[in-house]
């Protein structure tokens, strides 16, 4: 992750409809309450409309414009066209500034320490079981037997202590 800035980052992978946003949600709430300031990075397949068709920024995109940036008193949102997909590290060089965590859902693919959520509904087998050391724990319902730590979905505030004594500790 970008040096310059220095803000711990977790990621959150799983398979589709595994939990990761309902989760990601308390655990954000969890750190809210700390008074630590998280940024979320979500990661998505697909093409997305942020704005309401028919309001005026949406009608300023849909017109050609290359970004459009809503403002207002307390809040900033920004829709831009890219050439291309943004690796994380660019999104977070360039969009985060203002933050003492970063948590990504998505990113699977990304060189940081990641948890997994998991549930035995999708058929496949753990994430974390590929031997892949960026997973640093799972958080699982399920009966499955790994070597990292394991968590249940209803304990967001242990997960959160695990980030912070594991993710936000270790850049102090």
């Amino acid at each position: 992750m970008p040096a310059e800035k220095n803000i711990p980052v977790i990621g959150f992978a799983g398979r589709a409809s595994s939990g990761k946003t309902t989760l990601i949600e308390k655990i954000v709430s969890a750190f809210t309450e700390q008074k630590v300031r998280v940024a979320v990075i979500k990661h998505v397949h697909h093409p997305f409309d942020f704005d309401v068709p028919g309001k005026d920024t949406y009608r300023h995109k849909k017109a050609g414009a290359a970004s459009v940036i809503l403002a207002s008193s307390g809040q900033v949102a920004m829709v831009k066209d890219t050439p291309d997909e943004y690796p994380l590290e660019e999104i977070i060089s360039r969009y985060v500034n203002d933050a003492d965590l970063i948590i990504v859902e998505g990113f699977k693919g990304a060189p940081i320490p990641k948890i997994e959520v998991y549930t035995h509904h999708s058929g496949e087998p753990p994430l974390s079981a590929s031997g892949d050391s960026l997973y640093i724990a799972v958080v699982t319902d399920d009966d499955i037997g790994v070597s990292i730590p394991k968590f249940r979905r209803d304990d967001a505030d242990a997960i959160a202590g695990f980030i912070s004594m594991h993710i936000l500790n270790a850049h102090k």
